[in-house]
């Protein structure tokens, strides 16, 4: 079993980012890498809301955060797969976002099986305790050689 360094883990965070066209047109900035956790930035933009009467952040870019945060937290885990995709994502909203302020996600991937990672996130953006969102989450683990 292999582990990475946090250069090569930046490395495969950057080009996952930058092969996502969503992720580029959200502005998604990687934040951190620890371990298997990765924390995310998606900058507040007025073309990214959902609700021009409240300026809150739609839930589908919400969303593409959480995922591409969790499927980085997979990618760069101590004992990488050399690919992976979304098997499904459970997302509960439970505030809205505050307009005006960028979204930070962070992602676990905690439990890596033979062909499946686990992973939960939160997505907060400063204000109070309570999160804009959760996940829990599922993906493939493709292993090199495997078939």
């Amino acid at each position: 079993m292999s582990t990475i360094d946090d250069e090569r883990k930046r490395k495969i965070a950057a080009q996952f980012i930058a092969a996502l066209p969503y992720a580029r047109a959200l502005g998604l900035e990687l934040v951190s890498l620890a371990g298997q956790v990765c924390e995310m930035r998606m900058p507040y933009r007025e073309d990214l809301v959902g609700q021009p009467e409240t300026g809150v952040i739609a839930g589908g870019a919400v969303s593409a955060l959480m995922d591409t945060c969790c499927g980085t937290a997979v990618l760069i885990h101590p004992e990488p797969p050399s690919g992976t995709a979304t098997l499904d994502l459970r997302i509960d909203y439970m505030r809205p976002a505050t307009p005006g302020k960028d979204i930070v996600a962070r992602a676990e991937c905690y439990h890596m099986a033979h062909s499946v990672a686990f992973v939960r996130a939160t997505a907060h953006d400063g204000e109070g305790d309570t999160p804009v969102a959760s996940v829990a989450a599922t993906f493939t683990v493709e292993r090199r050689g495997a078939r």
